[in-house]
């Protein structure tokens, strides 16, 4: 794995700065979740405080026709074994409150549609910006009693699933202005921050590059409006924070931990690249 990890970056390098690369343009293609709700995943104007995009795409554009079917389907879509896991939590007591999440949110359909579409917002009460992650520890420590879940585990990331299934179709809409402003900045110096030795940023693939083949790979925007997303190359439920740090390993750089300040105002940026696409979480990619 860690071979076939450096040769891409070696590959993605001589892509960066040749750019010489096989080119496919995104599928002519539209997504209707279970023949009923169609997707925004393609808009012919990107966000005015976005620089380096004219349009935007969602990743589910660059995928095989397969992967495409499989993301449209709710009975073929492998994510959605982590939302239903997560339904059952939802309404399990937990802690030393005796407290669900139901306990105060009721019924999880209801009460969480829109909210992926913010997510990560600005927590007022705590002075600093929240992901999804950091609400859910926070109503299990602070209202539960219970412990809270590790970033990556299981629980936590299909918690996450089955919170932004209930916004599909819905419009991503992440503030950058306000309170969030300067965490904005900060997360849109770091894409185009180079990393590494292969001296690569987010912007060289993402936005230079995308439609262009590493390999097999086919270079997405990386719009995060899927995530988590279920990664058939790795068989799992995956939040934005793990691919962000697969990412910079790739540039054989030392990456940052997930919930670290540096990924959650990264999250923050590149979220609000693809304010206008539809909520797709639990989407399906390579």
């Amino acid at each position: 794995m860690k071979i076939r990890l450096l040769a891409g970056g070696c590959a993605l390098a001589a892509l960066t700065f040749s750019g010489l690369s096989a080119t496919a343009d995104p599928a002519d293609d539209t997504l209707v979740l279970n023949g009923e709700t169609e997707m925004v995943t393609h808009t012919e104007k990107a966000p005015d405080y976005i620089d380096g995009l004219t349009e935007q795409y969602s990743g589910w554009l660059f995928r095989e026709a397969d992967t495409r079917v499989m993301q449209a389907d709710d009975f073929d879509n492998p994510g959605m074994l982590g939302v239903e896991a997560a339904a059952e939590v939802w309404n399990t007591v937990e802690g030393s409150e005796g407290k669900s999440c139901a306990s105060c949110h009721e019924d999880v359909e209801t009460s969480m549609k829109g909210v992926r579409t913010q997510m990560p917002k600005y927590n007022e009460a705590k002075g600093t910006m929240y992901t999804m992650e950091m609400y859910i520890n926070e109503c299990r420590t602070e209202r539960m009693g219970a412990e809270e879940w590790g970033w990556t585990s299981d629980p936590m990331i299909n918690m996450t699933a089955l919170i932004s299934s209930v916004s599909r179709g819905m419009p991503m809409n992440v503030a950058v202005d306000g309170p969030a402003k300067p965490f904005w900045e900060q997360g849109k110096e770091m894409y185009y921050t180079r990393y590494g030795q292969l001296e690569l940023a987010c912007a060289n693939c993402h936005e230079d590059n995308y439609g262009n083949y590493i390999r097999a790979d086919h270079l997405s925007q990386g719009q995060t409006n899927g995530f988590p997303v279920y990664r058939l190359k790795q068989g799992a439920l995956i939040s934005q924070h793990n691919r962000f740090k697969g990412c910079i390993r790739d540039t054989r750089a030392e990456t940052f931990k997930e919930g670290s300040p540096e990924f959650i105002a990264l999250e923050l940026y590149v979220a609000s690249r693809g304010n206008g696409l539809s909520v797709e979480s639990p989407s399906v990619r390579n």
